[in-house]
């Protein structure tokens, strides 16, 4: 992954640009009055979602955070798909049930995105134990926030996973700030979870978030070693959000210069700067970039023409008798 080609950088960089866009026509139509619900935008995390996605196969594992557009469309789940669930069509990828902190794509191993902060990190592991019984070499990955390895599920997943050698990721989005509180000011740790990745004898890395091909090649490394029965792995991925915690967050907390600084570090300005080295001409990135916009104008289209969902659909999909086999 280190020594990506022109090519492949190109669709990583045009699958960047798709997610960028599709989150600014979500919060386009918050402001038209067209996405009901609170909607955590992720503009700025793009490569660790694109990168990681990269790096593993299409049958491995993924859950996400309440901030996971990203991590759905980087696994598959469609621009009007996404777009259509915030707004609670029945196209969604949800079928409306999910909306924008829940959109789940089993289909493409995007098994949700979560509102409790750290709930899915043992889902995660579990999902990898699942992977140990069956014989299979998938991987799960957990993705969160810097604010969850306060949480004791962080730790508790940690902590199982090593005992057991599971093959999950734990990658740490770390965009600096818990909701509206600064990281720094109430965790002691320099590094909130790499280093504490230690502690539960777990290798751990921390990486520049903000380009994604360091994020596949850290992610594709520590996935092979897992694979291979290695365990799991700590990354940490250092990101900014360029918006607020929420829609309702103007983000006044944060420091003069601060979100000017990351602006210069914007994936999508990385990944151009990597482009142009590896000679591709401008205009093909031009042609990429307005590819990628009409993309997300399609969708925006499609989902706003398409039907309300169906009321009856929330009576689905909520409960499945396995029967009691599965207790003895």
């Amino acid at each position: 992954m280190a020594d990506m080609d022109a090519q492949r950088l190109l669709e990583l960089y045009e699958q960047m640009a798709v997610i960028r866009g599709t989150e600014k026509a979500a919060h386009d139509l918050f402001l038209a009055g067209l996405v009901k619900g609170t909607t955590h935008l992720a503009a700025g995390h793009e490569a660790v979602a694109v990168g990681a996605s990269a790096a593993l196969r299409p049958d491995d594992y993924v859950f996400a955070t309440y901030r996971g557009h990203h991590h759905a469309m980087a696994r598959g789940a469609t621009p009007e798909e996404c777009l259509a669930e915030l707004m609670s069509k029945a196209t969604g990828v949800c079928k409306a049930k999910g909306g924008s902190m829940h959109l789940t794509k089993a289909s493409a191993g995007m098994l949700g995105s979560y509102a409790i902060v750290g709930a899915h990190l043992p889902m995660a592991a579990g999902a990898a134990w699942s992977a140990r019984l069956r014989g299979t070499s998938q991987v799960a990955v957990a993705f969160f926030g810097d604010g969850a390895t306060n949480i004791g599920a962080f730790h508790e997943a940690l902590n199982l996973a090593s005992v057991w050698a599971l093959p999950v990721l734990f990658i740490c989005e770390n965009n600096l700030y818990m909701e509206y509180t600064p990281i720094g000011t109430v965790t002691a740790a320099d590094h909130p979870a790499a280093d504490r990745a230690a502690s539960y004898r777990l290798p751990a890395e921390v990486i520049d978030g903000n380009d994604v091909v360091v994020v596949a090649d850290a992610v594709g490394r520590a996935a092979d070693r897992a694979r291979s029965g290695g365990g799991p792995t700590v990354l940490e991925a250092q990101t900014y959000r360029h918006f607020g915690h929420s829609r309702t967050d103007p983000a006044t907390y944060r420091p003069d210069g601060e979100l000017e600084q990351w602006l210069s570090r914007d994936p999508l300005d990385v990944a151009s700067r990597r482009l142009s080295e590896l000679g591709v001409p401008e205009s093909e990135l031009a042609a990429v970039t307005q590819g990628a916009a009409r993309t997300v104008a399609d969708a925006v289209a499609a989902a706003r023409a398409a039907g309300s969902a169906d009321p009856a659909q929330a009576l689905t999909d909520v409960w499945a008798d396995g029967g009691y086999q599965w207790r003895t």
